[in-house]
């Protein structure tokens, strides 16, 4: 079970890379009188300025992630990776072993990812959210690790992109593997082996966000294929916020 955590975990900076558009935050200077700098300075206190770099993405640019974050190499890969450590653990043994059992576990593993995103995309839609993950524009190892993490938990909302807490982030994962459990699963599966499973997966999307946050390496990367292609709004490289 340890070694098929640590393969399970190692396989979320591979695979389930579900995730994300890249886009810097520029901070807000406001110019005028003495007078109102005073009471924009009280403002700015208490309200964090808006995010000057985020656009939306309109929904084509969704359409097309969400096909690619489903069907695309990414997934397919990852379910072929999982599928081969399961046929290792022989789970579940009901499925044995062999090619016809390998087919089984590729298929279950490709149709869990397949539908916790799908309900992530679904949910965020009818939510007006944003789900798509943006770099930090903090400096520092911990900070950005921490942004990587609280990040696989929220998510940005309006035109200003301001950030609130994520239902489809969170549900999403669980969603994906209710589904195999209770679809095609083994009848002696239950709640507990979908609610096991969906950490696995939760933890997968905070692996997942630690690589593009620390493994990013240019706008034309396959990198920056997993989850928004869509960097417009992000200033151009080497500006400073």
């Amino acid at each position: 079970m340890k070694i098929r955590r640590l393969m399970l975990l190692l396989l979320v900076v591979a695979d389930l890379a579900v995730l994300p558009a890249l886009a810097k935050a520029q901070s807000l200077v406001g110019e005028g009188s003495s007078s109102a700098s005073t009471v924009d300075m009280s403002v700015s206190a208490a309200v964090p300025p808006p995010d000057l770099a985020y656009i939306r993405p309109p929904e084509t640019t969704k359409l097309r992630n969400y096909l690619f974050d489903a069907f695309g190499p990414y997934p397919i890969v990852g379910a072929g990776i999982v599928a081969g450590i399961n046929q290792i653990d022989n789970s579940p043994p009901e499925w044995k072993q062999g090619a016809e059992g390998f087919s089984k576990r590729f298929g279950s593993d490709f149709g869990i990812a397949a539908a916790t995103t799908t309900t992530r995309y679904a949910l965020s839609e009818a939510l007006r959210e944003d789900t798509l993950y943006y770099r930090c524009e903090c400096k520092g190892v911990f900070p950005r690790l921490k942004h990587a993490v609280v990040s696989t938990f929220t998510a940005r909302r309006g035109v200003d992109g301001h950030r609130v807490f994520s239902f489809p982030d969170l549900v999403a994962p669980y969603a994906g593997t209710m589904t195999a459990v209770y679809a095609w699963y083994p009848g002696r599966y239950g709640y507990k082996d979908a609610f096991r499973m969906g950490n696995y997966s939760l933890l997968g999307y905070v692996g997942a966000n630690i690589s593009l946050e620390f493994l990013y390496s240019g706008p034309h990367s396959l990198l920056t294929r997993m989850h928004l292609n869509d960097t417009h709004g992000a200033p151009d490289p080497g500006s400073k916020p």
